[in-house]
């Protein structure tokens, strides 16, 4: 995707907080109108979008769903497109993360891990398919590099992401050659703020990481930014963003 005269607009999704603010961030400095969904986080969302305008007018949208309804995702797809016009890139960042031991796991898990790990992401993707092939626009899908080397503890969220490494490539052979599809596979960036790792744990992840320190979000939408943009040759890639981790797990 080229940045054009017309300014290309991406749906970010989990864009109100955390990683997802800043790849909404990186996209709107680097000239892109964004569409940024939220499902708790509203008044997060309404904040950034008018922090988007003020810069720029008529440069963010706030969208409100639920992912987990697949049903409703064409009608979220539909209300981007009638306000922008178009659409050029979709960034599928919104993902639940917590453990699931196993004995412990349940319908109610699954439903959530799978629903917004892996299953949001092709039914959204999906639906925004003929405005991406129109525009000849590209996704990124936000990945993990638990997906190919699973985390203790977790064996559903990296089934999940596992999943989502495959539909990445997957969709960049069914949506060739006009649109691109990429994914991004963090390590350690930005902890989660319920306290489920220990410190001790996030010591030990920070000690094995070979360039020796957490990552920031920056790091992740820098890549984001690249792959949307800046990779017209680059399609069913997943490009580790990790400090090194993966390279010795």
């Amino acid at each position: 995707m080229n940045r054009q005269a017309v300014a290309p607009v991406v749906l970010v999704t989990g864009g109100a907080k955390r990683v997802g603010a800043e790849i909404a961030r990186q996209l709107h400095a680097a000239g892109a109108r964004v569409a940024l969904h939220c499902r708790h986080s509203r008044l997060d969302a309404d904040r950034l979008a008018a922090e988007f305008n003020e810069l720029r007018p008529a440069s963010a949208l706030v969208l409100h769903a639920d992912l987990l309804d697949c049903a409703s995702l064409p009608g979220l797809v539909e209300a981007l497109v009638g306000h922008f016009g178009r659409l050029d890139g979709l960034v599928n960042n919104a993902s639940s993360f917590f453990p699931t031991p196993i004995g412990q796991i349940d319908e109610a898990a699954w439903s959530d891990l799978v629903g917004s790990n892996l299953k949001a992401p092709l039914f959204l993707s999906q639906a925004a398919a003929p405005w991406l092939q129109e525009s000849g626009g590209a996704i990124v899908n936000i990945v993990d590099i638990h997906a190919e080397r699973p985390l203790k503890g977790y064996p559903l969220y990296c089934a999940a992401k596992a999943g989502l490494l495959g539909l990445t490539r997957a969709l960049a052979l069914e949506l060739a050659p006009r649109v691109r599809v990429n994914g991004v596979a963090p390590g350690p960036i930005e902890w989660p703020d319920d306290g489920q790792l220990p410190l001790a744990e996030r010591e030990a992840i920070v000690a094995h990481t070979l360039l020796g320190r957490v990552g920031e979000p920056s790091d992740i939408a820098r890549t984001v930014r690249f792959l949307l943009f800046d990779a017209p040759y680059i399609t069913g890639q997943i490009i580790p963003v990790d400090g090194g981790r993966s390279a010795h797990l």
